[in-house]
């Protein structure tokens, strides 16, 4: 009989990536494997061999699969090219802005192409105690001070002095990443910066000035960043002349939007469910979730969980059906159904 995977995997709850022990982590870690028992075992098992057993594949369910689409391939692509680019610039570097609606794949995408680049400088230098990569998020009506804390929780330096100036602690984590020769520094939720504000202004001249004085690539994502006021006045048009738009969008109901199902039902491992069952059913899928990869793998994710708990072992329709998903999907659904009445 195969050796069954412990109860705790559940409690091994992963570190945020906004510290880089974090970070480091979500670099290392491999997809999640687990392998179904064979029939005759599978029934044979105990009580408690069949708690530890299910509690493993709800775990090996509840992460996070990543499948490549062509939007991941598109970023990573783009900000492998302004990295190499950068390198050599002594001028203004340019950066890369992600824009889209919420849960088509921005934070995924960034933080793709961030590890990309880190294992790839990791091959190139092993051994070394370079920081290849920087990742933080904006702070909700941040101040120059606290997204100044943002990359001093990342990097774990001590917490500042309240009457530390703002400048010397940017000087400071700025000597830091040139030490570990930083490449590329993500800033994710861009959108809480609002350029129509005093705060935003001080937000956007403070990331200015990291831009200036770290010679790397800055990556950043946002919820439809151009109705947020990013590239509003005079700093708006400074960031929009020095970055790269990618706009992500919901999947329409294509061969990738089937690909993408495909790639996720073959992870799944259930005893009694039918491998070709969700590309069947693209189209539903696609209703459900009004193209939305998150949306998806979330209804795919949880459907399968729900599969393990009441023991169906299988996905189905009428299953899929009790699963909620995010309030904005099913408010969309909902409008899209009346007006088709």
């Amino acid at each position: 009989m195969a050796i069954l995977t412990p109860v705790s995997q559940l409690e091994n709850r992963r570190q945020p990536t906004t510290t880089l022990e974090g970070w480091r982590r979500f670099i290392e870690a491999e997809p999640s494997q687990f392998e179904l028992l064979p029939e005759q075992d599978w029934k044979s098992l105990d009580d408690r061999e069949r708690v530890a057993y299910d509690e493993a594949r709800i775990a090996h369910h509840a992460e996070l699969v990543v499948v490549t689409t062509s939007t991941i391939t598109e970023i990573t692509n783009e900000g492998r090219l302004l990295t190499l680019l950068n390198q050599r610039e002594i001028g203004a570097r340019r950066g890369l802005i992600v824009s889209g609606p919420a849960a088509t794949g921005k934070t995924t995408a960034i933080k793709q192409l961030g590890r990309f680049h880190e294992l790839r400088t990791q091959m190139r230098f092993p051994g070394t105690n370079r920081i290849p990569v920087v990742y933080v998020t904006a702070p909700p009506k941040g101040s120059p001070r606290k997204l100044a804390m943002e990359f001093a929780r990342f990097l774990g330096l001590p917490p500042m002095r309240a009457r530390q100036n703002v400048t010397d602690i940017a000087d400071a984590v700025c000597q830091v990443l040139i030490d570990a020769r930083t490449d590329v520094v993500v800033v994710d939720e861009i959108h809480n910066m609002n350029l129509a504000t005093s705060a935003g202004e001080d937000l956007s001249d403070h990331l200015k000035y990291f831009t200036e004085h770290l010679p790397a690539t800055f990556v950043y994502a946002g919820i439809d960043v151009e109705r947020s006021g990013l590239f509003t006045g005079v700093r708006g048009q400074q960031i929009a002349g020095r970055s790269l738009l990618i706009n992500t969008t919901p999947f329409p109901c294509t061969t990738e939007w089937k690909q993408l199902v495909g790639g996720l039902e073959a992870t799944l491992r259930l005893h009694r469910h039918q491998q070709g069952t969700l590309v069947a059913a693209a189209k539903y899928l696609h209703q459900r979730t009004g193209g939305m990869i998150g949306s998806l793998g979330h209804l795919i994710r949880a459907s399968a969980i729900r599969a393990v708990l009441d023991g169906t072992e299988q996905i189905t329709r009428a299953l899929m059906d009790t699963v909620r998903v995010d309030h904005a999907v099913e408010s969309a659904t909902r409008r899209a159904s009346s007006t088709h009445r």
